[in-house]
């Protein structure tokens, strides 16, 4: 075993939490009985890891190997980064049939084709869903498998959701992904999360959606002063009302976990004590940004409770209506300030 894949190995044992260890080195597969019983999981970290670097050298296991107890651990554990999606656009006629066999064989063939050393391992999920590590290098170095890419694909459909892909990686993916997929071209979705499921969910509208048309009035609140049955009955119709925009705008039941939504301004400053903002020609720039543990779920619940007023902002709505939390807001022509819409960059 060379020092790279000793490092590898060894960041890779940092990464998995103990409790996970025995679990995760079962599904690898590669250790014998034998050696499985050998390893004292109640030892530290270290003396595992130190064990499990004997075995692999005894064995005379290479970054292949080591590669695949990864990929297992990132699927089982995929909140591990910041995830994006993109969308395939204008399919050919044969793009809903490609097979999983003939998209390994095309993905690997067309990234070798514009790297010259890359290291491409691919894998089928149980839901489904095709994951591809690649560790890439350049003309004169070999693959990087400390700095990997992951990419998840679900076949017969336009969605691919990445992570730990930089700049210059990004055009030679998109090609590959392309030109496997028998797709002519791919877009940035607009959406991101730290939570694979989330996104995943949102952009496939893979949630409760079904919004019921009519919701119980909430349980009357024990000793409550009020007395009065016809303030009761309109308490109860407006906080019903509440509930019935909110669920109409964010959906019904759990939520997608999305941690953020981004807005960017571009729009003219209006102000008329402030002269010298509102006559500049340059648009007036800033970012908002929303972040929560569960950012779907605070806002159905500011919305219902009354907390943000309803019927509920097209700016909010569009998060789960178009799959997105990445927008850019701009003026809508000589119109009020209220009247703005979001582009579709």
């Amino acid at each position: 075993m060379d020092n790279s894949t000793r490092r590898l190995l060894q960041r890779l044992m940092r990464r998995i939490p103990t409790p996970l260890l025995k679990t995760t080195l079962e599904k690898w597969g590669r250790l014998t009985v034998a050696q499985r019983q050998s390893m004292d999981f109640t030892q530290p970290k270290w003396a595992v890891t130190e064990k499990l670097l004997a075995i692999c050298e005894e064995n005379e296991w290479t970054a292949k190997q080591i590669t695949e107890l990864e990929m297992i651990y990132i699927i089982d554990n995929p909140n591990q980064g910041m995830w994006y999606a993109f969308q395939l656009m204008d399919p050919e006629d044969d793009a809903h049939s490609v097979e999983l066999m003939q998209f390994k064989e095309q993905f690997k063939s067309h990234l070798s084709e514009l790297v010259r050393h890359v290291s491409v391992k691919i894998k089928k999920h149980t839901d489904e869903a095709v994951w591809i590590r690649i560790a890439w290098g350049d003309s004169l170095s070999r693959p990087n498998h400390l700095k990997p890419t992951y990419v998840v694909h679900y076949l017969q459909t336009p969605y691919v959701f990445v992570t730990s892909l930089t700049s210059k990686q990004k055009p030679l993916l998109s090609q590959a992904l392309v030109l496997s997929t028998r797709y002519h071209a791919i877009k940035d979705a607009n959406l991101s999360g730290r939570k694979l499921t989330a996104i995943r969910d949102l952009l496939m509208r893979q949630y409760q959606q079904a919004f019921p048309t009519k919701y119980p009035s909430p349980l009357a609140e024990k000793n409550h002063t009020v007395s009065n049955p016809r303030i009761e009955r309109e308490q109860a119709g407006l906080i019903a009302n509440r509930l019935q925009m909110a669920c109409e705008a964010f959906g019904d039941g759990m939520l997608p976990q999305l941690q953020s939504a981004v807005y960017k301004l571009e729009t003219k400053f209006k102000d008329h004590t402030n002269k010298t903002m509102t006559e500049r020609d340059e648009p007036f720039k800033c970012v908002v940004k929303f972040a929560s543990t569960n950012l779907l779920e605070s806002l159905r619940h500011c919305a219902s409770s009354g907390i943000a007023s309803t019927p509920v902002t097209p700016l909010l709505s569009s998060i789960p209506l178009k799959g997105r939390n990445y927008f850019v807001i701009t003026d809508n022509g000589p119109s009020p300030p209220s009247q703005m819409h979001a582009s579709q960059n």
